[in-house]
């Protein structure tokens, strides 16, 4: 039985992430920040899915040490993790110059720090197993400049780089690391907080030549297409899911 971790699981991207490998027969332990009770919706959705098993747990994975007790805790659940999604990430959306230290630090613990350590953690489990799968969410802003995102795609584009360096250097070990970077996607929070700007669902939608904003689960089967067989002979990539938005 092969297990994944996915953390930010309790809702969009992460959610219908959980249910894509599900559908594809993997165990899943969701993780996600103060949401027990939808973790557990969506461990109920996992296993009508066709996961043989799903279990969760709340981490703040802000707070130094989260991660890798996180990783620990799965590994005391089922004793393996085959593949990891680091999918939890925050945004603080500022002008460049108002930001401030605590700013900075919390987001960077949650985009990149989380990821980085839970990386580590998991690496004595994959080497013993033979081998692993580590997808990183990063996102388009990670390669393109946008207003108030100096802190946010800072944070993504070293996930980008991240993943590029892990994969060049665990290959050998049999552990594939790749990352996935959605462009304008129809999550719960795009959408409200889009609509809090006159406009800027049209504005946003134009600057897509596919017209039209993506769906989390279009994101999920990307991150599943790399997470399973299918993406066997990938390592060290961006997928970007973004209908073409960085193309321009």
């Amino acid at each position: 039985m092969r297990v994944a971790l996915v953390t930010g699981a309790s809702r969009g991207i992460g959610r219908e992430t959980a249910l894509a490998l599900a559908a594809k027969g993997l165990a899943l332990f969701l993780v996600a920040e103060g949401t027990a009770e939808e973790l557990a919706s969506a461990g109920t959705e996992c296993r009508a899915a066709g996961a043989p098993e799903a279990a969760s747990a709340t981490f703040d994975l802000g707070t130094p040490g989260a991660a890798e007790a996180m990783v620990a805790a799965a590994l005391a659940r089922f004793g393996r993790v085959d593949v990891l999604v680091n999918n939890a990430g925050i945004r603080c959306r500022k002008p460049f110059g108002t930001f401030t230290r605590a700013d900075f630090t919390g987001l960077l613990e949650v985009n990149l720090a989380a990821a980085f350590f839970a990386s580590q953690a998991v690496l004595p489990a994959m080497r013993a197993q033979g081998g692993g799968r580590i997808i990183h969410v990063a996102s388009q802003m990670g390669r393109v400049a946008a207003e108030d995102n100096a802190l946010y795609g800072m944070s993504k584009a070293a996930l980008i780089q991240l993943a590029k360096n892990m994969a060049f250097e665990l290959a050998r070990e049999g552990i594939q690391v790749n990352s996935v970077s959605p462009g304008p996607i129809a999550t719960e929070y795009n959408i409200v907080s889009y609509g809090r700007i006159p406009g800027r669902t049209e504005q946003m939608t134009a600057r897509v030549p596919l017209g039209r904003m993506g769906q989390p689960a279009e994101v999920a089967e990307a991150i599943a297409f790399l997470a399973t067989a299918a993406g066997s002979f990938i390592q060290g990539h961006d997928l970007v899911v973004d209908g073409g938005y960085t193309i321009q």
